[in-house]
């Protein structure tokens, strides 16, 4: 999940762009959204460990905006889907307040969130926001070759060509096909090829 482990590619450059440029964002909140799978929780890590920023587990407000002498920096993955919106209200507020950061996640834009508190809506609609597409097919390729690279395998361009045709196209799926493959590698001490890659796969 760290930087140096996320891919720059067309289909993410502007999200980075606003990830890297902090702490000079021009408004107290950056919403990122995009697909599952396009890898926002992997950017928004970056920016959590990079802004000393709290991951949102529920806890209340208050807790998130304890005095520690630092302003507020929080990630919020809200799924597309506000829950308690008076509750996201204040502490929106209470991170302007605080001269704080707050990085929001989420699957579509904020006009499709359903949100129904004006002011709420109004200040999120006013926040920058940067979209991530699905991965494209260079970058498949990049995290694919890191995959097997590391668990210090080499993949030919056969077989790279040959899973990338065949796997759902996203991150959690290319780690669980590298995952079984290796496992199956592992016990029937064999190398990994299409022809071997078919057989375990059933792809």
């Amino acid at each position: 999940m760290g930087r140096e482990d996320f891919f720059v590619a067309p289909c993410n450059r502007d999200a980075v762009g606003w990830i890297d440029r902090w702490p000079e964002w021009p408004y107290p909140c950056l919403v990122l959204h995009g697909p599952a799978g396009s890898g926002k929780t992997h950017l928004a890590r970056v920016w959590q460990q990079h802004a000393a920023a709290v991951w949102d587990d529920g806890a209340g407000v208050d807790d998130h905006l304890r005095d520690t002498g630092q302003p507020a920096r929080i990630c919020l993955d809200i799924n597309s889907r506000v829950g308690d919106e008076a509750a996201l209200f204040h502490l929106f507020n209470r991170v302007r307040e605080h001269g704080g950061s707050l990085l929001i996640t989420g699957r579509t834009p904020v006009r499709d969130w359903g949100i129904g508190l004006p002011d709420l809506l109004s200040r999120l609609q006013a926040a920058p926001a940067a979209s991530l597409a699905e991965p494209d097919d260079s970058l498949l390729a990049a995290v694919t070759v890191k995959l097997f690279s590391d668990r210090q395998l080499a993949v030919t361009p056969d077989l790279l060509n040959y899973i990338l045709a065949r796997v759902d196209r996203s991150f959690a799926a290319l780690g669980e096909v590298v995952s079984r493959l290796d496992r199956a590698a592992l016990q029937e001490k064999r190398p990994i090829t299409p022809r071997f890659a078919k057989r375990i796969l059933g792809l």
